[in-house]
Order: C-alpha cells, then structure tokens, then sequence
C-alpha cells in the first residue's frame, strides 16, 4: 500500500491533514515493526497499550500515527508528528483496509470456516497464482487486526486477494464482512470452535454472516455436508453454490483416493461437468473436503481444471500444517498451530492412516476456548482415540481427567501420560515403550496456547539421537 496522508485522512473522514504531503508505505501495529513511510497504529490492549509506543515507532521511521487520544510525538524535523484521532483505533483500521479495498481491482475471496480455514486459504492463493498475482493474509491473521492489515499490505496491482476470516466472539464476523466485502465468500465447515464467546445462535449462523457482507454480484460457496450450515447458508442467500466431500449428487464434489511416494494426497474431483485427479500437501479423507473447496472456488473464479491441478502440484503447506518431516526412523507430522474437535478428529484420522500399520505415537494438547462444551469433547476425544490404539497418548494441558474417562470407556490399555515441559516429556518418552531406533509416526497436535512446537523440537532430538 503506497497512499498520501491526505488520502488517509479522506479515507477516515478526517480533515485535518487535508493538504498535507507525504506518503505511507506500509501500517503497522507493533512498533518494532514500524520502518520508514509507516502508519503506526495505536492499539490499547490487556497487557499493553500502543499508544505508549508511539515515539519508539516514530523513531523507526514512522511518518503517521493512527489514535484514540491527542498525542504530541516530534517527527525529528522540527515538526509534530501527524495524529489522526478516532473513537476506535481498531475499527479505523478496519476502515482504512475497506477503503483499500474498494480502491482495487483485485476478484475477493473471504475464506471461513471450523477446521482447515488456513489450509484452504493458503492452497487456493498457490492455485490461483496460477492465473495472477495474488495476495493472501500472512498465516492466521486473520481478526479484526490481522486481516485488515494483510489487506493494506497488499500491493494493490494483484488479480486476486485470498482473505482468511476467523471468530472467536459475536459480532466478528459482522466487523470482519464489512471490512472485507468479498465477490466470493467461502464457508468450509462447521464445528465446536470459540464456543465460548459465540453464545446461543450457533456456531454456523455466525460463519455464514459473511454471506451478507457479499459485494455486489457476489457468490457463495458452502458445504453441503452439514445440514446447519447448508440450512442457515441458505437462509442468508438463497442462490448457494454447494460442494461436498461425501458423494452427494452436486456439481462440485471431491473424493480421497490415495497417497504417493512423496507424501501428497490424491483427490478425484468433479467440477461442473469436467473430472480431474490433483496432488495435494496434505492426505486423507478429510482432505477431500479442502481440495473440492479450493477446487471449486478456483473454477467459479474461471480457471481450467488443468490449471488446478497445477496449482495443486506445487503448493506447500506453512509451519506447524500437517508439515511432516522424516525425524531418524520416525515420521514427524506437525499439525501444532490450533486444535478444536473437528480438526482434531480429522488429523488424528489422517495421521493413523499415514501410519500404515506402524507404530503410532500422538502427543496432543488440550482443545481451548471450547466453554460449557470442553468436558464432554475431550472425553469424547479419548474414545475416538481409543478406537485407534495408538502406541502411546501423551498429554499437554487441562481436561486430561476427561480425556482418560473417554479412552476408560474406549478400552484403551496403551501408555498414557500427562507433561508439563520438555523434562517431564522426555521422561514420558522413555516410560512409554518407544525407541528413536523402533520407528514408526508421531502426530503432534493441540490448540495453540500448549506451545507443542517445543514438543516436537525435542522429539526430534530424541529420535534423531541428539
């Protein structure tokens, strides 16, 4: 984002700086982030508050500060730096990325959904820069801070942007829809996910308010696969486009086929008419889901079946996303970054297959964020684990009671253990039976606050006998 102060200023209703010149190259929100031709933003927070920030961005170059209070910071010519003040500094943020927004000619895609949102979001940008320049929110940040700055860091000259939309509170998506105005709005699944801050309505009438934030002309593209969503969906927009991943008769439909040598998933999909077979990065059942989802995203947004699955071929997956690594003589997958029980079941079930038949080790850490519905997932994840049998179940965070009351009732006998850190870990590799030279697959798994990144450095220490 290249723009003057003044358009800024025109963008937020704000004239104070109406003839002022200058330009702003880039906003940011972190201070340490801030470089020369910056908008720092002012965001006041539980631990911190931007605002006291503002002089240490400004003596890393930035030219504009973005305020919910007068401030007087020295622009280090003799000058004051320009303040533009608002009621809210998070929503004027929000404005200035709509205004960007509107100001491009780039097609828009909001992506939402339970489980595998950023999987999507990032595999449908790789495929889609098939076609053009695309640009997409930088991991998961994708909240009423993250998005609209993933928007304003976009160039502008792009042919498609690819927008991630998360919630965790009501009104979210409301915020989220109104900044982003998407010509194609997707809506991946449903599940138990922020249950705590999403109140009565249901988690599916939250996700499909992004259907009413649709630019003009705008489509939307949901699964077909659960009937709240499918029911609500329909309710917003009555000309839904659906897709599903179990067989139903739809023109956009997806199917698991298979694994090869390298690892990539397989998936037979059926666009429109028009059948093709693409290599994904990641594997299972579940993935058919991700795969007719992007699939037909990237088809209704014209490109050719050859030119998705070419797409396919070459994307890759970021950090901490079914990344998996060959760790000694054991597979490594590293799913690490989130957790909620329908991503969870889904890796667990990815990963067991990936096993083969080998020894299957998962290291998981507690689903967060869950409210009154925390205690009956987790006991209900114990006995989808103790379907599995996997070779051991170690532990990271609350609810580990719950947990072992499900595998109780599944009949598991296999070792179980509870960590706290890397120590305690180590210790619980060593009481569970495995051995670096034994091989086999470990998945890591857990919501985000469990850090099990750190987790899977040790393990692959272990297994790689450092």
């Amino acid at each position: 984002m290249r723009v003057s102060i003044a358009d800024i200023g025109a963008a937020l209703h704000i004239a104070a700086y109406a003839d002022m010149a200058g330009e702003v190259c880039g906003v940011v929100t972190d201070s340490r982030k801030a470089g020369p031709g910056s908008l720092f933003v002012c965001v006041p927070g539980e631990h911190a508050d931007g605002h006291d920030f503002a002089e240490a961005a400004v003596a890393r170059g930035a030219v504009a500060l973005l305020a919910q209070r007068p401030l007087s910071v020295p622009d280090g010519r003799g000058g004051e730096t320009p303040v533009f003040v608002v009621p809210d500094s998070v929503e004027a943020l929000g404005k200035l990325a709509r205004w960007q927004r509107d100001r491009v000619s780039a097609v828009v895609v909001g992506v939402t959904g339970t489980a595998g949102k950023t999987t999507v979001k990032e595999v449908l940008a790789q495929v889609l820069s098939v076609r053009g320049k695309t640009a997409r929110n930088e991991l998961n940040l994708n909240n009423q801070i993250g998005m609209p700055l993933s928007m304003l860091a976009a160039d502008g000259d792009e042919a498609f942007w690819v927008m991630e939309a998360g919630i965790s509170r009501e009104g979210d998506m409301e915020a989220l829809g109104a900044v982003l105005h998407p010509d194609l709005a997707l809506i991946l699944n449903v599940g138990a996910g922020h249950t705590a801050g999403l109140g009565k309505k249901g988690v599916a009438w939250h996700k499909t308010r992004l259907l009413t934030a649709l630019a003009e002309g705008g489509r939307g593209l949901v699964s077909a696969d659960y009937p709240d969503l499918a029911r609500e969906a329909r309710a917003v927009l009555g000309a839904v486009q659906f897709f599903t991943a179990e067989g139903r008769p739809m023109p956009y439909r997806g199917a698991y086929t298979g694994h090869v040598e390298n690892g990539r998933g397989v998936y037979r999909l059926w666009l429109d008419g028009e059948a093709c077979d693409v290599h994904a990065p990641f594997t299972g059942g579940y993935g058919a889901e991700n795969a007719i989802a992007v699939a037909a995203a990237a088809h209704m947004l014209g490109l050719t079946p050859a030119e998705i699955s070419e797409g396919f071929a070459s994307a890759a997956l970021p950090p901490q996303r079914f990344m998996r690594r060959q760790c000694g003589a054991w597979t490594v997958i590293d799913d690490s970054y989130n957790a909620n029980p329908l991503s969870m079941r889904r890796m667990l079930e990815a990963a067991s297959e990936a096993a083969g038949g080998k020894p299957f080790l998962v290291v998981l850490g507690e689903m967060l964020e869950l409210g009154a519905l925390s205690e009956k997932e987790h006991e209900t994840l114990g006995r989808q684990l103790a379907e599995m049998r996997p070779a051991a179940v170690i532990w990271k965070g609350g609810e580990f009671e719950a947990l072992c009351g499900g595998l109780e009732r599944g009949k598991y006998a296999g070792f179980t253990a509870r960590v706290e850190d890397e120590a305690s870990f180590a210790a619980a590799l060593s009481r569970s039976g495995c051995t670096p030279s034994q091989g086999g697959l470990v998945l890591f798994k857990g919501s985000r606050g469990n850090h099990l990144e750190t987790l899977a450095a040790a393990f692959a220490a272990w297994a790689n006998g450092e």
